[in-house]
């Protein structure tokens, strides 16, 4: 089956796809820059479904191979959250563009999205693999996760990401040896299973504070990990996290109170300016 996901224009698509061909994990998504397409595994309810996305002028072209066709409406909900898709460009554009660092991205990028989660679960963890590596690291450590616990979609080599289940009944060792861990990271991978098995709420619609509380009180989990998770998890389009390294770089600031005294001005668009700059800095 294939949608058209319509949206309000412009829209940024090659940041967008620059975004996620950096994050790409093998098994679980292919990118295909030649073709301006990304496809990736995207659970649903009746099992995962294998999406391809592709960007026109004014909308999203979505090929969607689901387990069942109940499966769709639930399918294109999921897609507009990730890719942004129900913004309004010309608020967020006007609201920055007047600022002295931002304006020249702006205007050179109208219309950028915030990239957002298929699964929160699966967001949680491989930012959780990517905390203080690179980004090519991440992606290797995500796709010997994927490899080694996923399940095969049976759909053109795709494997789903492993659910919580399946990593909370292994022993943190398990996970450390086949990823190639260190003891600590594949023990917090383990937690965060544990509690997402336990009702640790990950995904849209959650309450802010809840989230925030219950992801700090997990071993491994910081406030950049927490701050993160809110942009792309949660969708909160003021969440901000102040300690990333890249976004302190393109600030030229030292600390996590410069960056954050920084962005002030931006409130409450402050996840779309640190697009902007993680766009200039790291993917384009």
């Amino acid at each position: 089956m294939t949608l058209r996901l319509p949206f309000r224009p412009p829209l940024a698509s090659a940041p967008l796809l620059a975004a996620l061909s950096a994050h790409t994990v093998a098994g679980l998504e292919r990118h295909a820059p030649d073709r301006g397409a990304h496809t990736r595994v995207v659970p649903a309810p009746h099992g995962p479904a294998v999406v391809q996305v592709r960007f026109d002028t004014d909308h999203v072209e979505a090929t969607i191979r689901s387990a069942h066709g109940d499966d769709v409406p639930h399918l294109e909900a999921v897609l507009r959250r990730w890719l942004d898709l129900d913004a309004d460009p010309d608020v967020v554009d006007e609201a920055l563009s007047t600022d002295s660092v931002l304006a020249h991205h702006v205007s050179a990028r109208p219309g950028l999205r915030v990239l957002g989660s298929v699964d929160g679960f699966e967001t949680a963890v491989l930012t959780v693999l990517g905390q203080q590596v690179s980004l090519p690291a991440a992606r290797t450590f995500g796709s010997r996760l994927v490899a080694a616990f996923g399940a095969p979609t049976g759909v053109d080599g795709f494997t789903s990401f492993p659910v919580p289940e399946v990593l909370a009944g292994l022993d943190p060792s398990v996970i450390r040896e086949a990823v190639g861990l260190t003891g600590t990271r594949a023990r917090t991978v383990h937690a965060l299973a544990a509690a997402a098995c336990d009702g640790l709420p990950l995904g849209p619609g959650t309450d802010p504070d809840e989230f925030r509380t219950r992801l700090h009180a997990l071993p491994g989990i910081g406030p950049w990990t927490v701050d993160y998770l809110a942009v792309r998890v949660l969708g909160d389009r003021d969440a901000y996290p102040s300690g990333d390294l890249v976004l302190r770089r393109a600030l030229g600031v030292a600390t996590a109170r410069e960056a954050a005294a920084a962005s002030e001005r931006w409130r409450p668009w402050r996840a779309y300016a640190l697009f902007h700059l993680w766009t200039a800095q790291a993917y384009l």
